[in-house]
Order: C-alpha cells, then sequence, then structure tokens
C-alpha cells in the first residue's frame, strides 16, 4: 500500500481543514448531511474541541516558558480525549524530530525528517490523519498499542517548529474533526508562543 491510499492529508491551517470538512460534507445526499448534522456524536467533538481551546487558554495566561506550556498543552489532550494512548510533542531541531513533552508511555526520541507518520507530516507540512497505523508504510512503532495516529505540524509563520502527535488504540479514532479541532488548538498555542517571541 502506498503511503497516498495509507493516509488522509489536511493542510495545517484551521481554515483549510475547514474547506475539506465542507467538502466530504458536500457530496453526502441533503437528507443524510442533515441526519449527520443532528446526531449527538457530530456535536460532540466540535463541542468537546471549543472547551479545550478554551482550557487552553486558561492554562497559558501569563505562562512565558514554551517547555512548560507544552507539557501543560499535551496533558490537556492526553486527560480531556478519549481512546488516546499517546499525546505529545517533537520539536525540529537541525533535519529531525527531538521529542519534546509529552503524556503516555515512554516514546522514539529522535525521528528523521520524512520517517514515520510524524516525519511525513513534518516534511509535506500537512496534518496527516492514518487510520490504521499497520498500513502505513515505514510506520515507527514506539508503542505497539497504538493503531491509529493524528500528526499536527506546528508554524511560526512559515517555519516548521515540529508536530503534535496523537496515537489511539482505536483503529479509525482520528477524522477531520479531530484534525480541525487539534490545528485550532495548535493555533492557539503558537499565537501565544510567537506572542511571547517564540
Amino acid at each position: 500500500m502506498s503511503p497516498q491510499s495509507a493516509k488522509k492529508k489536511l493542510k495545517p491551517r484551521a481554515s483549510a481543514t475547514k474547506k475539506a470538512t465542507q467538502k466530504a460534507t458536500k457530496k453526502r445526499p441533503a437528507a443524510k448531511r442533515r441526519a449527520a448534522a443532528v446526531t449527538p456524536e457530530n456535536n460532540a467533538k466540535p463541542k468537546l474541541y471549543a472547551s479545550l481551546v478554551v482550557q487552553l487558554l486558561s492554562l497559558l495566561k501569563g505562562e512565558h516558558d514554551f517547555i512548560a506550556n507544552a507539557a501543560n498543552f499535551s496533558a490537556l489532550l492526553f486527560n480531556s480525549l478519549p481512546n488516546v494512548n499517546w499525546a505529545g510533542f517533537y520539536f525540529l531541531q537541525g533535519e529531525e524530530l527531538v521529542l519534546g513533552p509529552f503524556q503516555g508511555n515512554p516514546a522514539c526520541v529522535r525521528i528523521p525528517m520524512g520517517k514515520g507518520v510524524c516525519g511525513v507530516a513534518a516534511q509535506q507540512c500537512e496534518t496527516i490523519i492514518v487510520p490504521n497505523v499497520h498500513e502505513f508504510p515505514g510506520h515507527i512503532a514506539c508503542d505497539v498499542a497504538s493503531n491509529a495516529e493524528i500528526v499536527v505540524p506546528l508554524f511560526d509563520g512559515e517555519r516548521l517548529l515540529g508536530v503534535l502527535d496523537l496515537d489511539s488504540p482505536t483503529i479509525g479514532r482520528f477524522d477531520d474533526q479531530d484534525a480541525e479541532g487539534l490545528n485550532e488548538l495548535v493555533t492557539v498555542f503558537v499565537a501565544h508562543e510567537e506572542g511571547l517571541g517564540l
């Protein structure tokens, strides 16, 4: 299976993920769109992510340490999102991603650009959703319990800072709503850090 068929790519900006979600919605018949719009599952994720934005802003308020903020951000995600067994950061140093603050089992410390889901997302500067990591060529298995993954790049303007990585033991756990919500949270996080002169 090629990397293209094993992953779902979205642009790292929140506005791009909204367009992708809208495009996917437009493909469904009107009756199905209306039915999908009223289901509790469809409304639950946007509400959860909206709540997480408020909580993240509260955690960031008045704190100026980048590592402390990244640590609290990863803890917030790990403890708030269901069916997640790892949440954390890899930061770009030279031509590799280096482990940053995280929650979960011990992880791979260094990931070359273009290797594994994190390295590919960083190299392509795109959010990647992998429903089944076992079908992703070159997947780096840091935790054998992980079956699904989503990786969101972090940018300071046009400069890649690293990636936010979430794993789940549940195949198919992540979708476009997760991508949109996580991109919004990353935007809030980076905007706060940019204001501190990152």
